[in-house]
């Protein structure tokens, strides 16, 4: 349950995180040089940054708010899935595979 939780949260966010990522790609062509939105496209974080440096005068506040908080929501489920899948591991439900004998 605990685990379903945490993937629910990881997609959840990475999914918000990838619109809220394309819609600042957007911004990026339309406002800065061509080179901006590329390094944009081969570097997130640079996006990221350039949308909060960006984000008074292009008026994506509200953007750059949902993209922080998608971001946030993936680290909460990469932590809520981890402890869930220690605790199976701690429990014993999940045994490790053994090769299977010839």
């Amino acid at each position: 349950m605990l685990q379903t939780i945490g993937m629910l949260l990881l997609a959840v966010g990475g999914i918000g995180s990838l619109i809220c990522w394309i819609m600042i790609l957007i911004k990026m062509f339309q406002n800065d040089k061509p080179l901006i939105g590329v390094l944009g496209i081969l570097c997130g974080l640079w996006a990221f940054i350039w949308g909060w440096m960006k984000a008074s005068t292009l008026g994506t506040t509200k953007i750059m708010m949902i993209w922080s908080a998608c971001f946030v929501l993936s680290i909460i489920g990469q932590v809520v899935t981890g402890a869930a899948v220690a605790s199976q591991i701690q429990s014993g439900e999940l045994a490790p595979v053994e090769a299977p004998s010839n």
